[in-house]
């Protein structure tokens, strides 16, 4: 099952479709994607692990791998750590963003096979599906969905899932 980002902020789901937010700074070829370009790579991302709040909703109903997220979790993204993109505990002595925030965008995070295989320092870290900011703006490269539609495509979802990032 693949769901589907175009560039332009349509989204496509089997079944349906909806609205969705990319990178600031648009979608790029991965192989030319660099931490903190603001830019979505395009390609193929198997989902790999749901992350969620537990102080602010239920575990989602899925078939996908979750867990709940702890206020010490972040996501280092730091290029020339040895834990470049990948999950840490805060505090960490390298640049690692929090995905315990105070606003609700992490309240529900997919995590992306993005340069995760090894990872490639400096090709891009924490590519994510999350919630959208209420005013639908874009994201600084991840892919964002509102709560009903990341919700929904969790419901859906099935082992093996991946969402493809399109340039149109």
């Amino acid at each position: 099952m693949i769901f589907v980002a175009h560039g332009d902020g349509h989204f496509e789901a089997p079944g349906w479709d909806s609205h969705c937010c990319l990178g600031r700074s648009g979608v790029i070829a991965a192989e030319d994607k660099r931490e903190g370009d603001g830019r979505s790579p395009i390609g193929v991302w198997p989902i790999r692990r749901v992350l969620y709040r537990p102080d602010r909703m239920p575990c989602p109903p899925t078939r996908l791998a979750v867990s709940p997220l702890d206020p010490s979790d972040g996501w280092c993204d730091a290029p020339l750590d040895p834990a470049y993109n990948r999950a840490v505990r805060l505090p960490y002595p390298a640049s690692a963003e929090n995905l315990w925030r105070d606003d609700e965008v992490y309240d529900l995070i997919v995590t992306l096979g993005h340069n995760d295989d090894p990872p490639v320092p400096g090709m891009g870290s924490a590519i994510f599906l999350h919630l959208a900011r209420p005013d639908g703006a874009p994201t600084e490269g991840c892919v964002a969905l509102t709560r009903p539609d990341l919700l929904r495509l969790l419901a859906e979802a099935t082992p093996g899932a991946a969402v493809e990032i399109r340039a149109v």
